[in-house]
């Protein structure tokens, strides 16, 4: 039997790993702005080579497509860690769901099982008693399918040894 503390402390443990979750996604987020600014940063520092270029510098025009690069690249980066990060995200909900789905079935048969245990002997006996008729239940409705089946064959060849015995009778007539 699962006590209502250890049903406690495993609900606990599963909202801390939510909570762990959660603050792992906000220093996500963070990461996320801060990459952000890096790339305003660069975006400020080309504009500003790009300015220069334009003023007659040939010399730094290498320069200016390397930064460009660089620029395509953190994006790049940027747009392949968002989507990591939110399929990362999107399993971790579905794994706290599942967990947290599991938990509510354990509450949910802990507490039958409980209430199951108030109950008096009699009531007891009649819930077995039910469950019992539901096994029984199910086997007679297997074995009524599967007479149905095994009637059914005998009427096909019952039909078919009546055909053949009419086709015969019909024979011997013509004869």
């Amino acid at each position: 039997l699962v006590t209502r503390d250890e049903v406690e402390e495993a609900l606990k443990a599963v909202f801390q790993l939510v909570k762990d979750k959660e603050q792992l996604l906000q220093d996500l987020h963070s990461q996320i702005e801060e990459t952000k600014k890096k790339i305003s940063e660069k975006q400020h520092e080309r504009d500003y080579w790009l300015d220069y270029k334009d003023v007659g510098s040939k010399i730094h025009a290498e320069r200016i497509s390397s930064l460009e690069k660089d620029i395509a690249e953190v994006k790049y980066e940027l747009e392949r860690s968002e989507e990591y990060y939110r399929e990362a995200l999107k399993l971790v909900r579905e794994e706290n769901q599942k967990l947290f789905d599991r938990h509510m079935q354990l509450l949910s048969e802990a507490a039958l099982k409980n209430a199951v245990g108030y109950l008096d002997k009699n009531c007891r006996r009649e819930i077995e008693e039910n469950e019992w008729l539901k096994e029984e239940v199910k086997i007679y409705r297997k074995e009524e399918s599967d007479l149905k089946a095994s009637v059914q064959l005998l009427e096909e060849e019952n039909t078919s040894l009546v055909t053949k015995l009419i086709d015969i009778k019909l024979q011997h007539l013509r004869v």
